[in-house]
């Protein structure tokens, strides 16, 4: 198998660690790698957009799974797929979408592969209707550290394991998974301007359940009146009769077209996302939204994903990289978000990557993260003095509301704070002991908060 020692980092480019690449082709050459481990172990790695170190493990062994990306089978009369689990979400709309299926849940990235979405539990616009990706897997085959493959099923321990469980039950090789019907390619978007955070989270509450898909771009920089103020977003399947009569578009309607802008250049100035310009970016995104728009058609891809049209736009934030920080407080809770939203804007952290949603009912995993409730998400330079110290502080406040923060794009948090944010940790650990005793899977992540 090609194996390299390499420099493996997370998509915010933050604490790199050298391990040892191996890229497995076959199942059979996953279970050698599996078998075939060092002191200090390996941990499974799709397309490399966990934000921080989940797939990271210093010293040991990552196993790259994208070269296991094979479709298997596709029921276009029942809407299910089973593929390997190195099939990318991109992939999977190529093939899918022009049957009439849509995956049930994407990020706001395609470029993620079926073993990464389990691994993470990964969710989307539509978690109040959808909740997450775990929800819509029928069946998963599950590599463990002793060289087994074993199917896992819902409502079992190993799935509610390994399900946001970050690749540390074992190297998911297949799954099976549960498809959304759609008639286009086409989303139906009503787009809105709140004027702050009591606003929106008026809106979002009110209004949630008429649309499957709903997300808030906020201005975290925006300051007395103002602050939280935000573009609500959100949308639908487009049916056959909204779209154009044109000819083209009539005639291909579930055509699945991307662009792609130029790439971020390799070198960024450090300091270029400062106050000043992120300040600017947002005032101008803020005021060019319409303040009230229904049935706008856009392309999946401007939906969903629109920065995936800009190829490694992650070096926008220099060499220092970025943090992405995501928590979750519940329903009644409300006071603690709009806590934090005000001390991150009185703190002037330059932010224009930030969301909001509303989740809904909790997902079974046992180190999921959504929880019903108010999440927010937000990319801040790694480099900003003070950084750790302030988000130490905000974690605090997290936990004591009884909030948790996404394993999946955290490259800092502290261990003691964990098991006030999951419950069912102990569980995850005690299964995670009878199942690889010797610590086959491990990574950065793992050991930093002692999983």
């Amino acid at each position: 198998m090609p194996a390299d020692t390499v420099s493996v980092t997370g998509w915010g480019r933050t604490a790199p660690s050298a391990a040892r690449l191996i890229r497995p082709r076959t199942f059979e050459e996953a279970v050698l790698a599996v078998r075939g481990c060092g002191a200090r172990g390996g941990i499974p790695r799709g397309l490399g957009r966990a934000y921080g170190d989940a797939a990271q493990n210093a010293g040991g062994e990552v196993f790259d799974m994208t070269g296991l990306d094979r479709i298997h089978a596709i029921d276009a009369d029942g809407g299910t797929v089973l593929c390997d689990a190195g099939v990318s979400l991109h992939r999977l709309m190529e093939v899918l979408l022009p049957l009439g299926w849509f995956v049930p849940v994407t990020p706001g990235t395609r470029y993620v592969t079926v073993g990464g979405a389990v691994g993470a539990d990964i969710h989307g616009k539509n978690h109040h209707v959808s909740g997450s990706f775990s929800r819509h897997v029928l069946s998963f085959e599950l590599l463990t550290a002793d060289g087994q493959v074993r199917t896992v099923v819902p409502g079992t321990p190993l799935f509610e394991a390994t399900a946001g469980g970050m690749g540390l039950t074992g190297v998911i090789l297949t799954a099976t998974v549960r498809l959304q019907p759609v008639r286009t390619s086409w989303m139906s978007v009503d787009t809105e301007r709140a004027s702050d955070l009591d606003d929106l989270m008026a809106r979002l509450a009110d209004t949630d359940h008429r649309y499957r898909y709903s997300v808030a771009w906020i201005d975290l920089l925006a300051r007395g009146k103002a602050t939280g103020r935000a573009v609500l977003t959100r949308g639908d399947h487009a049916p056959l009769d909204a779209l154009p009569r044109s000819a083209r578009v009539r005639r291909e309607p579930l055509s699945f077209r991307t662009s792609r802008l130029p790439a971020a250049p390799s070198f960024v100035p450090e300091g270029l996302l400062s106050r000043t310009t992120v300040g600017l970016f947002n005032e101008l995104w803020y005021r060019k939204a319409p303040r009230a728009r229904t049935g706008e058609l856009q392309r999946i891809p401007a939906f969903f994903h629109p920065l995936d049209g800009v190829p490694h736009w992650n070096r926008i934030y220099g060499r220092g990289g970025f943090v992405q920080y995501q928590f979750v407080v519940g329903h009644g809770r409300e006071e603690t978000l709009r806590r934090i939203v005000r001390r991150i804007s009185e703190r002037r952290c330059p932010s224009f990557l930030a969301v909001l949603k509303r989740f809904g009912d909790a997902d079974p995993g046992w180190l999921s993260f959504p929880a019903p409730g108010w999440t927010l998400a937000l990319d801040i330079p790694a480099s900003l003095p003070g950084l750790g110290a302030f988000l130490d502080e905000l974690d605090e406040e997290v936990a004591g509301a009884g909030g948790r923060v996404y394993l999946a794009k955290d490259s800092r948090l502290r261990p003691d704070l964990l098991a006030a944010m999951y419950p069912r940790l102990d569980d995850f650990r005690s299964l995670r002991a009878e199942l690889d005793p010797r610590g086959v899977f491990t990574s950065d992540l793992s050991r930093r908060l002692r999983l």
